[in-house]
């Protein structure tokens, strides 16, 4: 193998990372059916004592930890094909999902409709997480690049904050809005939730999305240290493109 071959062969880090941010979107597809809610000791002005988020919240904080780390090893250009294929991605998961729930069912199968309500997302909230998908996770690869290319190598954290923290607030209210105002209203599909229930839904997701953008902040820098010292590198190495 020539020393060209062998700089384009993917390290373990890069692959490790790629693998959790699929792995992380693939969950979130999965468990976005499941409305969590979580009750507070105290009452926010719109949500009341009460967050309530999709199951997918968890998993899909995740995906911006992994591209956030990303973007910081191995650059822009890298990230947003990560990005990228990842939206093509959500596609395939979705033909499989509905291909298994279209195929006819054995007697000892699980329930078939239990089966289509666990994992068959409705056509509102597939729309709405797409479109919120695309437009959060490039918004969050191009405002951390554009950070670092100010502050230099230097303050990782605020990139990370930053960018995950505005990130999810455009994630937050396009998938709410779409999946269930507008989709609703102009596709059809789903049922239009009163405005107070929306506004709650957005400020409950993004409340748990900033405190996990915070506390994930020592995460990041320990995965990129590790990285680096195994790989040889310093922050002075990562590309800017």
């Amino acid at each position: 193998m020539s020393e060209a071959q062998i700089r384009n062969v993917p390290t373990i880090a890069q692959v490790a990372l790629i693998g959790l941010f699929v792995t992380a979107l693939v969950t979130a597809q999965l468990t976005a059916s499941k409305v969590l809610a979580f009750e507070l000791p105290f009452a926010f002005p719109i949500t009341g004592t009460q967050l309530a988020l999709p199951g997918a919240a968890l998993a899909y904080a995740l995906t911006f930890l992994a591209s956030d780390c990303y973007t910081e090893l191995y650059g822009r250009r890298a990230a947003q094909i990560v990005v990228n294929v990842g939206f093509v991605l959500n596609f395939v998961v979705l033909a499989l999902v509905w291909s298994t729930i279209a195929a006819p069912a054995a007697d000892s199968s699980v329930d078939p409709d239990a089966f289509s309500t666990a994992l068959g997302a409705s056509t509102n909230v597939v729309v709405g997480s797409l479109l919120a998908y695309i437009v959060s996770q490039n918004w969050d690869v191009i405002v951390f690049h554009r950070i670092r290319a100010r502050t230099g190598a230097e303050m990782l954290w605020l990139r990370n904050i930053a960018s995950t923290a505005s990130s999810q607030a455009i994630d937050t209210v396009i998938f709410v809005a779409v999946a269930f105002a507008i989709a609703p209203a102009v596709l059809g599909v789903g049922v239009v939730l009163p405005t107070n229930v929306i506004l709650s839904l957005i400020v409950g997701q993004y409340l748990l999305k900033l405190v996990i953008a915070v506390l994930d902040t020592p995460i990041v820098y320990a995965i990129v240290a590790l990285v680096r010292s195994r790989e040889g590198l310093t922050a002075e190495d990562a590309p800017f493109v």
